[in-house]
């Protein structure tokens, strides 16, 4: 096969795995609990992964922040060493694990409990029967879909949906909240964005 059309097949496989993400009423039901959480209750949105998917977890963090919604990202390890201490009332946990097991974030939500059990949780997750799964308030399932890796080992597809199902977070609550161009502009005051916010 020509590196060309590989390439091509390898794009074709992404894109399925995005149109496969399910659309089951679940991605509302986060929305709600966050602007239940944060809009209302003045809560923040903690967010949590490991390697990967922690990356992920940042990049949903600061995007969120930057449009309206309250957000930080707490490492699952740094959590174990006093930075849970961040944790106030009426926060929301968003924890991101695409196997759905693992440890350090299974970990954490114990802590977090312990703390204030009465903490809500969204998943992130390409397993619907994880201890994650089990554990959330709402489940957010990407569909499972298979690596582009040809080892079927390296987070390729996997971090792509997960990213994609943080993009439709970012949009929803931007639109529920009604967040303007004057709201970004207020958050951006340099840069090439914060110009064209200002425009």
């Amino acid at each position: 096969m020509e590196i060309k059309e590989k390439i091509k097949l390898l794009i074709q496989r992404e894109i399925e795995a995005i149109q496969s993400i399910p659309v089951d009423g679940k991605i509302t039901q986060a929305i709600e609990l966050i602007v239940s959480q944060v809009h209302e209750k003045q809560g923040k949105v903690i967010i949590s992964g490991m390697g990967k998917a922690g990356q992920i977890g940042n990049n949903i963090a600061t995007t969120l922040s930057s449009t309206g919604t309250p957000a930080v990202f707490l490492h699952p390890s740094e959590a174990q060493h006093g930075d849970l201490g961040l944790m106030q009332p009426n926060d929301i946990l968003l924890l991101i694990s695409n196997s759905g097991k693992t440890r350090e974030i299974i970990e954490l939500e114990k802590l977090a409990k312990r703390m204030n059990p009465d903490i809500k949780i969204i998943g992130l997750t390409g397993s619907r029967y994880s201890p994650l799964a089990k554990m959330s308030d709402v489940l957010l399932y990407t569909g499972d879909p298979k690596e582009i890796c040809p080892l079927g080992l390296t987070p390729t597809t996997s971090t792509t949906v997960m990213t994609v199902v943080g993009d439709l977070l970012v949009v929803m609550l931007m639109e529920t909240i009604n967040f303007t161009k004057e709201d970004y502009a207020k958050r951006h005051h340099s840069g090439y964005l914060g110009a064209l916010a200002r425009e």
